[in-house]
């Protein structure tokens, strides 16, 4: 019987290598031999959605009339429970049948946009470092990936503009996403002022992914992208309710602004998925219209957490500032730390002999080596024992053994 190859479509042959893969080995081999793992590797929250969520969910799981297929876009009364919390919390305006599109979570519809947007040959900007996804999106539409360093500042969008001015043809997406991940970066009112200005010198539309908007600390609020006069003009912004309600698990995510966007979205939805089951968008309208209580309990949570975090990291000489935003730690490892490693590797020890997982810099792109990024996703006493566990392995220096080469 003769043997072949299967080989995979192009755009697989695309993607970079995944980085996580040998991480993720590792946890699981650990996992299997007994070892306690603290995993902060992944922005997977922890604690539970709001009762009253879990109730609603189990009512309307229970009623047949849910049981069929749903709205591509989203259930009326769940875009219009979204229209009213962008004019309660953002002071926007959004028309929920032309401004407002439900996807399978914010990740899904990011994914399926950049697919309805791009193609071959063409470019979309993209700050390193970021979120994977807004790299692995871009190249699974079959287009490029154009990077510029990670900013909040004039210099950050003069870097834009000059890759509009110089690049041919002109980048057709500008991806942004603030609060950060996996920096943490965040921005204040007026940063996007000249963001639209600029895309709409160059013709270039913009994705805000706005994930961390509400996951926010010491009096900081995030400001939306869509906030600014003319934002609508130009791009969206995709919000989430995996992380302020704890609900990741359930996939429900929103696309929100231009018109022509959202229908291209929605043109691209409706071939790949008859939407989110009902029941699960019935939850999240209660979410929205009685859990708002529960999103302060929440960041307070995240808030002692992060000072955990970076106290204890600071005191075995890190250097982390807190952040204002987000569930991660960006923190940057001492050279005499890393003793010549790549944070790949780094993180692969601290697995091996602190038996704590966290997310190496690099595999957020070349700007984000020399950091790694630490989720905020256990409670206060796990994260203290796992700053105890980083602290050992600094000083007791273990060297991990290299595989055995295996044999031709």
């Amino acid at each position: 019987m003769s043997k072949f190859k299967i080989e995979p479509a192009q755009r697989i042959t695309r993607l970079p290598p995944y980085l996580f893969g040998r991480l993720n080995a590792l946890k699981l081999e650990k996992r299997q031999a007994g070892a306690d793992i603290i995993d902060l590797g992944m922005g997977n929250p922890s604690d539970s959605a709001p009762q009253i969520v879990i109730d609603k969910l189990c009512e309307a799981a229970a009623d047949p009339r849910n049981h069929r297929y749903s709205a591509s876009k989203g259930i009326k009364g769940l875009r219009k429970e979204m229209a009213k919390k962008y004019a309660r919390l953002w002071n926007i305006e959004l028309n929920p049948e032309t401004e407002l599109l439900a996807c399978i979570g914010s990740k899904e519809g990011f994914s399926h946009l950049c697919l309805a947007m791009l193609g071959p040959g063409d470019t979309a900007i993209v700050p390193d470092p970021a979120f994977p996804i807004h790299n692995y999106a871009v190249a699974l539409a079959g287009a490029n990936v154009i990077s510029v360093p990670l900013g909040t500042d004039q210099k950050f969008t003069d870097n834009i503009a000059m890759v509009c001015e110089n690049l041919y043809p002109k980048p057709k997406l500008l991806i942004l996403n603030y609060p950060h991940n996996p920096t943490a970066m965040t921005v204040d009112e007026g940063f996007f002022e000249p963001v639209v200005r600029l895309a709409k010198k160059f013709g270039i539309a913009v994705i805000h992914d706005f994930a961390y908007g509400e996951t926010c600390f010491d009096g900081y609020k995030a400001p939306s992208f869509l906030s600014v006069k003319g934002a609508k003009d130009v791009g969206v912004e995709f919000t989430t309710l995996s992380k302020p309600y704890n609900m990741a698990g359930f996939r429900i995510g929103f696309a929100a602004g231009n018109k022509d966007m959202l229908d291209h979205l929605a043109t691209i939805k409706g071939y790949y998925d008859y939407g989110i089951f009902q029941a699960i968008q019935i939850a999240g309208i209660i979410a929205m219209r009685h859990c708002n209580d529960d999103i302060i309990e929440q960041n307070t949570k995240y808030q002692l957490r992060r000072d955990v975090v970076c106290d204890g990291l600071t005191r075995i000489g890190w250097q982390v500032e807190k952040p204002r935003a987000s569930m991660f730690v960006w923190a940057r490892v001492p050279d005499e730390h890393l003793k010549g490693k790549g944070t790949i590797d780094y993180a692969m020890d601290l697995m091996e002999f602190a038996e704590v997982a966290i997310a190496p810099g690099r595999a957020f792109g070349e700007h984000g080596e020399g950091y790694v990024r630490i989720a905020l996703v256990e409670n206060e006493q796990r994260l203290r024992q796992a700053v105890r566990n980083i602290s050992r392995f600094i000083q007791e220096k273990p060297v991990r053994k290299k595989a055995p080469a295996k044999k031709r």
